[in-house]
């Protein structure tokens, strides 16, 4: 007993009866058992509902007071047991209990709550005697748990969630370009192109002396006596471009030790030739042919400027995607014609084929190889006919001769004007593979996001024409349009969303080809399309509306609405296209129906040629839009990372444009140097040596450099 409670003496307690107890809790009634404990009351207990017919024995229980009710379900007049302060019913049917019964205990509140009589004080639980409750059954899959099985099924494992990850593409395209195209344009970033145009300055500040000192001497301007301070200098420029281009003319020696022979390999022999001439030059007072070949250095630093600057290009290009789209060609688009798609691209596409060598260049090194032996065959010529010096001084003119200024620049210039081009839309060809992969007949087909992107559409105006409600005719526009894929159903949605207008569902969607579509919205017949187009379906709009660039809606036959749109700058789109159509043997296709992109808006809004652009009927269009080609099939051509006709466009033509530069850059540059060495071979059989004179050469080097020049400017106007 806690400390703080106070005793109250055995004298002062008072008794009291059950009936007192009842009246108390009652409020004062004395019928407390006939109008509470009712067959109604009983009924709501599930354990006492066939006890409704049994009447209750008020007897005293022995031993005095009548403080006990006892339900006795064999008599209908029974003496209660003394239980003490607990009420208790016997239910029937309970055998092998004890002389008490199973005492159950009622809950006063319970009582008084199902009867709307509330009852304050103490409450009695209505729990039977003597039952234990039951333990709470584990929780399923806890360690406490286990299945009830015969035989073990094993350890549960439960299932990993699920992680959603809506940035986790974005983080491995990142990774991907970290590890490739990042890390490399910080590799060349380290080496720079500063140090080569200071040496590409030098060079070509020693190209123009050398130059100068050639044309002196051809027009006498120097002096005997000065004779061989001409020929030291010029020996002395040529050593000093050697000492500027001395990396290349390092990879010529490491390809020899590698079986490899190219255009660094040639100019390592041309320098050989040259210092042995230049020997003999300075014995007998005579200028050597070092103007020349300081010419071929220049042209080899610009080279390899623009091979770094390309490379730089690119891989800035790259590094800051936020996503990367695969211009691939694949057969079977249109016709049996091949045709361009764009897909989801990966930085492998091009980090794996950027750097391998194309056939021009292949074509190149093996020209190199042959020029190297004829140039030998006619020095040994010209050393049986005239002696060694003789030999010498042939050779280092048709080594020379048979190799090009613009030769070494012929296949790097056009992929540098290029790209540098490409930069500004976010594209790169990948490689000589996507070069000739974009090479031939193929189709283009151009979607209504190509042509009309997002934002480029806005809401000039809307005018109605009937009795509806405007915002049922915008709602009812809005689901045809919608249904129907267009580029202009994000634009409907908004204005609808804007106006806080119903939406509807549409029962029926049908198609009319290029001109419009339809539908069936709650019973009533809903018609969107141009002006043309309703007036076919027996619709005619309102005399005074002749807006061009506007979508006209009907409703169950009445004209509705007509909705003005105002189109944005599209100069990137313009271009692309103007691009495409220029190419003769790419043909742009429209694979969409939406009735505002007609042959009239096309002209007028791009200012292209339609006649190059080709308009098929609605099921082909139909077909060229859900062409999806396989993959494996598919050849990729380019790497863009802007959305838009104006990346991908450039790409293939771009490409193209490469594939016919280098060839005809090749093509142009070994007929030269075939020429070249046809002139020495006839000019030493004629004993016509005299001819082969510094001056001759360097301006033999120059004709040939003016086609050089203008086949690698091709790539410049795409």
């Amino acid at each position: 007993m806690d400390e703080n409670e106070k005793t109250v003496p055995e004298e002062e307690l008072t008794e009291f009866s059950l009936e007192d107890i009842m009246r108390e809790f009652s409020g004062g009634s004395d019928d407390l058992l006939s109008d509470e404990i009712t067959p109604e009351l009983l009924a709501d207990f599930p354990q006492l509902e066939y006890l409704t017919d049994t009447p209750v024995s008020d007897a005293p229980a022995a031993g005095g007071e009548p403080d006990v009710l006892v339900w006795n379900p064999t008599e209908k007049e029974a003496p209660a047991q003394n239980l003490g302060d607990t009420q208790a019913f016997t239910p029937i049917g309970s055998a092998g209990t004890e002389s008490a019964g199973d005492t159950v205990r009622i809950d006063t509140a319970e009582v008084r709550a199902k009867t709307e009589k509330p009852l304050t004080g103490d409450t009695v639980k209505f729990t039977p005697i003597g039952e234990s409750t039951p333990e709470p059954a584990p929780e399923p899959f806890s360690a406490d748990w286990e299945p009830q099985y015969e035989e073990p099924i094993g350890e549960y494992v439960p299932p990993e969630p699920i992680i959603f990850r809506p940035r986790s593409r974005l983080g491995e395209l990142k990774r991907k370009l970290m590890e490739g195209p990042e890390q490399r344009y910080y590799a060349l970033s380290e080496q720079g192109v500063g140090k080569l145009q200071i040496a590409l300055f030098v060079s070509m500040l020693i190209v123009v002396l050398a130059v100068a000192s050639i044309v002196l001497h051809r027009l006498d301007m120097v002096r005997e006596n000065r004779m061989r301070l001409l020929v030291f200098g010029e020996l002395f420029a040529m050593l000093l471009s050697v000492t500027l281009c001395w990396e290349r003319l390092a990879d010529g020696v490491a390809g020899l030790f590698k079986g490899r022979f190219n255009t660094d390999t040639l100019l390592l022999f041309s320098l050989i030739a040259c210092v042995a001439d230049g020997v003999y030059c300075l014995q007998q007072v005579k200028v050597p042919f070092c103007a020349a070949f300081c010419l071929q250095s220049l042209m080899c630093l610009w080279s390899e400027y623009q091979k770094r600057s390309t490379e730089l290009c690119q891989m800035d290009t790259l590094r800051k995607a936020t996503r990367l789209s695969r211009i691939s060609k694949a057969p079977d688009c249109h016709e049996g014609r091949p045709g361009f798609y764009v897909s989801e691209g990966q930085p492998e596409d091009f980090m794996d084929t950027y750097s391998v060598p194309s056939a021009p260049e292949k074509a190149l090194n093996r020209f190199a190889l042959i020029a190297l032996l004829l140039s030998v065959a006619v020095a040994v010529a010209a050393g049986i006919r005239g002696g060694v010096q003789a030999g010498i001084r042939t050779w280092s003119a048709a080594i020379l001769a048979a190799c090009p200024a613009t030769m070494l620049i012929c296949q790097s210039r056009p992929m540098w004007t290029l790209q540098r081009r490409l930069h500004r839309f976010g594209s790169v060809i990948c490689g000589w593979q996507g070069v000739r992969a974009a090479a031939g007949k193929a189709a283009v087909p151009l979607s209504d996001e190509d042509l009309l992107p997002a934002g480029s559409v806005k809401i000039n105006g809307v005018k109605f024409y009937s009795g509806r409600n405007p915002d049922t005719i915008l709602a009812y526009a809005s689901a045809v349009i919608s249904e129907s894929g267009s580029c202009l159903a994000p634009l409907f949605e908004h204005m609808v969303t804007s106006r806080r207008a119903q939406t509807y569902e549409l029962e029926e969607f049908k198609s009319y080809g290029t001109e419009g579509c339809g539908g069936m919205i709650c019973g009533e017949s809903v018609l969107v399309g141009t002006q043309e187009f309703l007036r076919k379906m027996g619709v005619e709009p309102h005399p005074g509306t002749r807006v061009n660039q506007a979508v006209y809606v009907s409703i169950d036959g009445e004209f509705s609405c007509v909705i003005a749109l105002a189109f944005g700058k599209l100069k990137g789109v313009s271009a692309g296209l103007a691009s495409l159509c220029a190419q003769r043997r790419l043909s742009p296709m429209l694979a969409t129906n939406n009735f505002v992109l007609d042959e009239a808006f096309i002209r007028s809004k791009f200012h292209v040629d339609t006649r190059r652009i080709a308009f098929p009927q609605s099921e082909e269009r139909e077909k060229l839009a859900a062409w999806k080609p396989e993959p494996e099939q598919s050849a990729t051509c380019a790497l863009t990372t802007q959305d838009g006709l104006a990346g991908a466009a450039f790409a293939i033509t771009g490409a193209r444009a490469m594939r016919i530069a280098a060839i005809a850059g090749a093509a142009v540059h070994i007929l030269g140097g075939v020429v070249g060495l046809a002139a020495v071979l006839v000019l030493t059989l004629t004993n016509r040596v005299d001819l082969l004179t510094p001056a001759n050469l360097l301006l033999l080097e120059l004709i040939w450099a003016v086609p050089g020049l203008m086949i690698s400017e091709w790539t410049r106007n795409i």
